[in-house]
Parts: C-alpha cells; sequence; structure tokens
C-alpha cells in the first residue's frame, strides 16, 4: 500500500468511528455548530441568454384585433403600457391582474422592467396581447420557464375573433323573424 491509500483509510476509519460517537452522544461542540436551515425561497431567475439588440428581450402579442409589443430587461420591476402606468392604463381589475400573474408565476415580478407599446381592440383584447407577448418574451429571457409558461397556457395564441356579419342578415348570427304565412 501507498502512503496516500494508507492515509485515507485511516481517515475513513476515524470519520465512521466519530460518526458512531456522535450518534449515541453527542458532543456539546456539535450541538453549538447546528444551525437551522431556512426553508428554500425562490429567487428570481437570471437572464440565461444575452438580448439580440444588447438592451431588451422582444415578445409580440396579438388578440382578436389587438397587438401589443413588450420589452423586458432587469431591472426594479416597473411595467409601462404606453406611455402609462399598468394600473393608470387599464381601469379594469381583472386586466392587470391577469398581467400580474404571469410575472408571479415565473417568479420574476419586482425584478425586471417591462415597456409594453400596443394598439387596436378594445381593453381586453390588448390585455390579452399583451399576456402572450410578455410570456414569449420572458421564454427568450429565461428559456427553462417556457414548459412553466406552455403548461398554464400563456404560450398560446387565443384564435377567437368577432364574427362578421352576414350579407342580407342584420348581424353574425341574428336572422330576420320567419313569416309563418
Amino acid at each position: 500500500m501507498t502512503e496516500d491509500q494508507s492515509t485515507t483509510k485511516t481517515k475513513e476509519t476515524t470519520t465512521e468511528a466519530t460518526a458512531e460517537v456522535t450518534e449515541t452522544t453527542p458532543a456539546p461542540e456539535a450541538v453549538e455548530t447546528v444551525t437551522e436551515v431556512a426553508p428554500e425561497t425562490k429567487t428570481a431567475s437570471a437572464p440565461k441568454t444575452t438580448p439580440q439588440d444588447g438592451h431588451w428581450w422582444w415578445g409580440t402579442g396579438r388578440r382578436k384585433a389587438a397587438v401589443a409589443r413588450v420589452r423586458i430587461r432587469p431591472g426594479t420591476g416597473s411595467f409601462i403600457v404606453n406611455k402609462k402606468d399598468l394600473t393608470e392604463y387599464f381601469t379594469e381589475l381583472r386586466d392587470h391582474q391577469n398581467v400580474l400573474k404571469i410575472l408571479e408565476k415565473t417568479n420574476t415580478s419586482g425584478s425586471l422592467d417591462v415597456h409594453v407599446n400596443t394598439n387596436g381592440g378594445g381593453y381586453t383584447g390588448q390585455a390579452g396581447a399583451i399576456i402572450l407577448g410578455l410570456s414569449r418574451a420572458l421564454a427568450k429571457y429565461d428559456p427553462s420557464l417556457e414548459s412553466l409558461l406552455r403548461s398554464n397556457g400563456y404560450l398560446s395564441r387565443d384564435p377567437r375573433r368577432v364574427e362578421r356579419k352576414k350579407p342580407g342578415q342584420p348581424g353574425a348570427r341574428k336572422r330576420f323573424q320567419f313569416s309563418k304565412r
């Protein structure tokens, strides 16, 4: 046996012996050195990729007639929609809660600056477009979030649109009353 192997062998037996001693009679030193482990908290994910333009990650979302161009970058957590704060732009509580739910699920709220330019459609359509654009930008920012976003349905475009009005009828589905005689 070489010198290194014998030293390793004696260290292993010494460690086993001390483990048996500490199990049966804990030394006062061992009690003092034990530290409590705090429950694990999720930390905000760091960017896994670099943006193409060097500053932002982009995502485009569409819903009904609305289009939203979303840019994200690490920052303080500001959320700007058409040069206004999110809560100022969306008066409906439901709309800005749905938009912020993505950041909460991915644990990135407060760590990303989000800037959105949106146009077309109404507020609900624009909120849906922002959700899709933000989730696409987050998937580029951190590819490990893609499975979470996809399983929650944030990466799927909602194909529903307003049905067109048919000629000779008052609306898309409405018909004139049928004459019985």
